[in-house]
């Protein structure tokens, strides 16, 4: 199986970052910079947290509520860092949760770790 990653992120730069170290781990890439562009393509979504118009613990509350889109997985990717993000993130429905400036080596375990426990399912 194809691993495709959505990374939902409105800071371009971050989201070539992202891409990056992604395609460089192997998986396949799908960007967006809004909650709503490209969803059901996805294996696992990074959602940043901040977004314009939606922000990213709505648009995974309506991931999670959909049947189409409720077994993608969504990790959380924020410079969010506050007491309490990291569990309000996950009552939304993220099943991961990394901060920024993105720590390569956390970030791919993170995804990997997720992909691994979707597939084992």
């Amino acid at each position: 199986m194809t691993k495709r990653v959505l990374v939902v992120e409105d800071q371009e730069d971050l989201r070539g970052v992202l891409r990056d170290l992604l395609s460089g781990s192997g998986y396949t890439v799908i960007e967006a910079a809004d909650g709503q562009d490209g969803v059901t393509k996805a294996n696992l979504i990074l959602m940043d947290i901040q977004l314009p118009e939606v922000d990213g613990l709505t648009a995974t509350r309506h991931l999670k509520a959909d049947p189409a889109t409720r077994d993608i997985p969504v990790v959380a990717v924020t410079s969010y860092a506050m007491k309490g993000d990291e569990a309000r993130a996950m009552e939304a429905g993220c099943s991961g949760y990394v901060t920024k400036p993105i720590d390569k080596t956390l970030f791919l375990d993170t995804v990997a770790k997720i992909l691994a426990e979707k597939q084992a399912r």
